[in-house]
């Protein structure tokens, strides 16, 4: 079985902004629009203690799983309710090897046991930096108090 560090040097994954690795795989040569790709996709890996932060999209995400332990993503809609999804092959226990988290929703993800979750993630539109949004604690907590437990897990004081 290979490790993390394995993934993160033969997959060439680099530190991501909201936490975790990531490296970009594909990008569509079929333009969206002047500035987005049709659709593109990376690699995204989680290692134990590590988080994806939230963070928002202007485009659907869909996530699938591909090796290590299962997560949970857990997305705040417009309205501002929490939901989860888990992400991994124990189909008996709930979880699937893909899911769609919608444009607009403020997103993150944590492991459900120690180890690394190597995950692949295609945006479509395509992904650009300039429709990425990373949240604050403080500015989370102001809008969403009763969601404060995960927002504390799952995201920075900036």
């Amino acid at each position: 079985m290979q490790t993390a560090e394995e993934f993160i040097q033969h997959l060439q994954l680099e530190q991501h902004v909201e936490g975790g690795y990531y490296c970009s795989t594909y990008r569509s040569d079929t333009q969206f629009d002047q500035t987005r790709s049709l659709w593109t996709s990376i690699y995204f890996l989680l290692r134990t203690g590590e988080v994806s932060n939230f963070h928002r999209l202007t485009a659907d995400e869909m996530w699938y799983f591909h090796a290590g332990q299962s997560l949970t993503i857990y997305m705040i809609d417009p309205q501002g309710a929490m939901t989860t999804a888990q992400l991994g092959l124990d189909l008996a226990a709930g979880e699937r090897p893909q899911f769609l988290v919608p444009k607009g929703c403020i997103f993150g993800s944590a492991m459900n046991q120690p180890g690394f979750s190597l995950v692949g993630c295609m945006v479509s539109p395509g992904f650009t930096f300039e429709d990425f949004e990373l949240f604050s604690q403080q500015t989370l907590l102001a809008q969403y108090p009763q969601h404060g437990e995960v927002i504390e897990r799952l995201s920075r004081k900036i």
